[in-house]
């Protein structure tokens, strides 16, 4: 029997003063990210509602007439939530569900929520529950009621799913377990790490905001390997948080050489920083990354905004200082006779319907290749040691066996350039 959805009210605060942030998202678009938001998390949004107002209310968030109004609006909906697009404290929504009478929730649990249902990987399950307990942890007192819930639905995922003792102690205990056993899988990511370093491939990183098309360009780059199968591909879909997992898959440059393609969890806009922080681990992966290919949603209006958030996330994570492609996709939804041109640290392209890919492949390539030296190289037969390094890390396919030995053309790092310089045969 299908699930019955639930029916959502969103809620915004619009601040008027002037202390409004310039880079804040437009409450209109903020409000529909929420609306997405919301469908992401499986219910239904029935109503949509902003309050402007100068400042918060202290008791209220959005006022005492505007909560009542609320009550009215909610009942001649039929919904059986309310969401707000900013995160409340534990008293606002005490305060809040007792005029009201129906559950409300705010956009960081409605984010966290999302997160419980798509983190695949032991890691993903962990890490999002620590961050569940340390947003409540503070909220125990005004969340009496949602904290001791049982029933299911949005906002009960995770270690909601058993009722939660309201005792810090009890919440501080899991979270210690849960950090033991954080410990223990970032020892084994690390051992996976060492291997890959030594492999010599070069790591590709790709970040970007949610639904930017991160995983369909991922699934588009590991085509062109030789090992391609379509049960390698992830998961790739219109909606937000789509994939949450760090995904690594193998792709070939033009020049046949290997790189490694590391898909990562997508940024959106008052991302909870609990969240950031319990991620910052799997997303390590990018401070390793020899390239970033930053992917921007070319057809969202906002998109100055989500490069912002993006960068912002880069630079807690020390990241913000590596080769970086700007990556304009979904060009096709784009209105448009010509497409705009592209330069040397930026590309516009489709990766549904493969625009300008072949392009994207060239200045990956040349990004990776750039401190490296192509040459023409003669081993003598004897130095089948040589070869058979060089062959495994360059990925080298094309070779023939001279009179006085193996011939081929390698692209070299600085680091083999000097130590195999004598059998060089051009410089």
């Amino acid at each position: 029997m299908e699930e019955k959805k639930e029916r959502a009210l969103i809620v915004g605060l619009n601040i008027t003063s002037i202390a409004r942030r310039i880079d804040d998202i437009d409450i209109n678009e903020s409000m529909e990210e929420l609306k997405e938001l919301v469908k992401a998390a499986g219910a239904e949004v029935v109503g949509s509602l902003i309050q402007n107002k100068q400042t918060r209310d202290a008791a209220y968030y959005i006022g005492k007439g505007k909560v009542e109004e609320i009550k009215a609006y909610s009942e001649s909906l039929g919904a059986t939530m309310v969401v707000f697009n900013d995160e409340l404290s534990g008293a606002h929504i005490r305060n809040i569900e007792e005029v009201v009478g129906i559950k409300i929730i705010d956009r960081t649990t409605l984010i966290l929520d999302i997160f419980a249902q798509r983190a695949l990987t032991r890691e993903g399950k962990l890490q999002v529950e620590i961050a569940q307990l340390k947003y409540r942890l503070p909220r125990l007192y005004g969340m009496g009621g949602q904290m001791s819930r049982t029933g299911a639905g949005i906002g009960t995922r995770g270690p909601g799913e058993q009722k939660l003792e309201v005792d810090k102690r009890h919440i501080l205990n899991k979270a210690a377990d849960i950090r033991r056993e954080l410990r223990e899988v970032k020892k084994n990511r690390e051992t996976q790490r060492v291997q890959r370093l030594k492999s010599n491939i070069p790591i590709v990183a790709i970040v970007g905001y949610t639904n930017a098309g991160k995983s369909t360009l991922l699934n588009e780059l590991i085509k062109t390997h030789k090992d391609y199968d379509q049960a390698k591909e992830v998961f790739a879909k219109d909606m937000l948080f789509a994939t949450l997992d760090v995904t690594l898959r193998k792709a070939l440059l033009p020049n046949k050489k290997e790189f490694l393609v590391v898909d990562t969890v997508g940024f959106v806009s008052k991302l909870p920083h609990d969240l950031v922080e319990a991620f910052k681990a799997t997303l390590e992966e990018v401070q390793y990354a020899d390239l970033i290919l930053h992917v921007i949603d070319a057809t969202n209006s906002s998109y100055e905004i989500q490069k912002k958030t993006t960068e912002t996330v880069l630079k807690e994570l020390k990241a913000d200082d590596k080769h970086t492609i700007l990556v304009y996709n979904k060009i096709d939804k784009l209105e448009l006779d010509i497409y705009p041109k592209n330069s040397d640290e930026t590309i516009y392209i489709s990766a549904k319907k493969g625009i300008n890919m072949d392009e994207l492949l060239q200045m990956i390539q040349d990004a990776l290749m750039k401190n490296t030296y192509s040459v023409t190289l003669l081993l003598p037969y004897e130095r089948g040691d040589i070869f058979s390094k060089l062959k495994n890390k360059y990925n080298i396919e094309e070779f023939e066996y001279g009179e006085n030995g193996i011939i081929l053309n390698a692209n070299l790092e600085e680091e083999d350039y000097n130590i195999y310089t004598d059998y060089i045969l051009e410089k």
